[in-house]
């Protein structure tokens, strides 16, 4: 007889096509144990696309009891900087995680250049005195093979002579360059007789100027991962047209044998992921640096208010794959929510004020309340919020002529200060040019919450004590392009055409006084309104508050 099964039992996950390539690889014997790498190039920060690229290295590892090494890929001296170097290990202890090794492509140097005498020496590499334009233009089309550079057959001690020479800084920038000698009509363009080093006489980082010479990525990065003994080599789509000449060196060298695997990379809605674009934002003053809340930097996002836990979240929902998609930032969004709605401390702040007087409260009068700092913890930490007969509440939730379903604040009408009393609109203050500017209004004692009878009323609206207000500066922060396909800009456009005019506004606010002593950490939440995190220029005398998103929108994620 059939066993019945139990439609409450858990599915077991299904495994993504990484995780299978790792089970099989150590179930066959392969390898025995995961060693994977995550290798930024230290010439600016690291973006959202980053974040899922250390969530698979790091992740898979982990899940597997391996190990990720932290290496830089920094073979281009003009271009990084130990700024970026420092930026990137403060991301990734945010992220909460851990490298086991932090090395450096130019660590291999030496091994590197011994390996390019030694591709020499075996008839298959040579030195090139073609310009760029004219080994670019070498390289013939897709449909065309390539033509040979008149340079390719030069003799052994030859090249071993000009590379030398090219080392002792002899020559000048871009005046010759040593190339691999494969095949200049392989149907693969990579196999073209590739690029293995360049002359860059410039200061590195690292090794200052001892080098002048320095290796092209494809020469570069399987030797590492080989020498390191990466088991898994993970890496975006982009990089699968290099998968064989990453074997090809790997091969040919005689040397550990590394894998490469290809994942698609993060594209959002609304965001761009360039690093040179984004450089570009930052020096010519369009956003106000690498950590603008605007940017998709992972210190921007930070300093908007993000969580690392709420990266993950998003990481894991949009999974890995091999065909890259458009995902919408409305799903980064909700993780965020999700994980603020259970962690952020609540607070009510009042950013467009409407004054209220209660007129039957005693003068100089102040009643405390215990309010829960998160409802979602009922037996967790209060905060004391102050009661007075002056109050400020939001000008929208009063409406002179309400239609019939506003339940909010209106002449007659009556609502509950949160937390507080219910309160009855008895009479309306305007101005000269009728502007409303007070409300005056009585409270009924009996509906102080454990105490008295209860009352219910449709309308509950947020407050602030005039007396005891704290004024706060708001920084409201929207989509940084209002183009949803950045990767698709028109022919004649620059991705800089749909900047939004309207990505930041700055307004004043009124907080409760718990909200200057909050040390959460993480962003508030400012009651029926959204999440915002203190920004780090605020002083005890000046608090700045950054949006990080709103309270709810209609996005249900899948």
């Amino acid at each position: 007889m059939e066993e019945a099964k139990n439609p409450t039992a858990a599915e077991p996950k299904k495994l993504n096509f990484l995780e299978e390539i790792i089970e099989d690889d150590l179930k066959s014997g392969r390898v025995t144990s995961v060693m994977t790498r995550f290798p930024p190039e230290p010439n600016g920060y690291l973006h959202l696309g980053h974040a899922k690229s250390l969530c698979i290295n790091f992740g898979l590892a982990q899940k597997y009891g391996g190990k990720t090494n932290l290496r830089y890929d920094d073979t281009n001296p003009t271009k990084e900087d130990t700024e970026y170097v420092d930026a990137i290990k403060e991301d990734i202890k945010w992220m909460g995680f851990h490298w086991d090794k932090e090395l450096y492509a130019s660590d291999y140097f030496d091994q590197l250049y011994e390996w390019a005498e030694q591709l020499i020496k075996e008839g298959l590499a040579y030195v090139d005195d073609q310009t760029q334009e004219e080994i670019s233009k070498g390289r013939g089309t897709v449909d065309t093979p390539g033509t040979e550079s008149p340079w390719r057959n030069r003799s052994v001690e030859e090249n071993l002579r000009l590379f030398r020479e090219m080392k002792a800084g002899k020559y000048a920038d871009g005046e010759k360059v040593l190339r691999a000698k494969i095949d200049m009509a392989s149907p693969n363009m990579m196999f073209r007789d590739p690029l293995l080093y360049r002359i860059k006489h410039a200061s590195h980082h690292r090794t200052g100027d001892k080098w002048c010479i320095y290796p092209m990525y494809d020469f570069t990065h399987g030797q590492c991962d080989s020498i390191e003994h990466i088991t898994h080599s993970i890496c975006t789509l982009e990089f699968d047209v290099h998968k064989p000449l990453y074997d090809w060196f790997i091969k040919t060298l005689r040397i550990w044998p590394s894998h490469q695997y290809e994942f698609a990379r993060l594209n959002l809605t609304y965001t761009l992921m360039s690093k040179r674009k984004l450089l570009e934002l930052v020096q010519k003053g369009l956003v106000s640096g690498w950590d603008d809340p605007r940017m998709p930097t992972l210190c921007g996002v930070r300093r908007r208010g993000y969580t690392a836990e709420a990266l993950k979240m998003f990481c894991e929902k949009i999974g890995v794959s091999k065909r890259d998609q458009m995902m919408d930032i409305q799903l980064l969004e909700w993780c965020v929510r999700q994980d603020l709605n259970a962690r952020a401390n609540r607070y009510m702040v009042v950013r467009n004020p409407l004054k209220l007087t209660i007129t039957d409260w005693e003068p100089g009068k102040v009643e405390w309340f215990d309010c829960p700092l998160n409802p979602a913890d009922p037996e967790g930490a209060t905060r004391k919020v102050p009661f007075t007969g002056e109050l400020y509440i939001e000008r929208e939730d009063f409406m002179e002529d309400a239609p019939k379903k506003f339940f909010r604040l209106k002449p007659g009408g009556e609502v509950r200060l949160k937390y507080t009393y219910i309160i009855k609109c008895e009479e309306v203050v305007k101005d000269e040019d009728g502007n409303v500017v007070e409300l005056r209004c009585s409270h009924d004692p009996s509906t102080r919450p454990g105490g008295g009878e209860w009352r219910s009323v449709k309308g509950t609206i947020h407050w602030v004590s005039v007396p005891h207000a704290t004024e706060i500066t708001v920084r409201n922060y929207d989509r940084l392009f209002t183009k949803e396909d950045m990767n698709d800009i028109p022919e004649g456009k620059d991705y800089k055409d749909y900047l939004n005019p309207e990505s930041l506004t700055v307004a004043k606010a009124f907080a409760e006084p718990a909200l200057a002593d909050d040390q959460s950490g993480i962003a508030v939440q400012f009651e029926r309104t959204g999440y915002f995190f203190k920004d780090p220029d605020s002083t005890p005398e000046g608090l700045i508050f950054n949006k990080t998103t709103s309270l709810k929108d209609s996005y249900r994620p899948e």
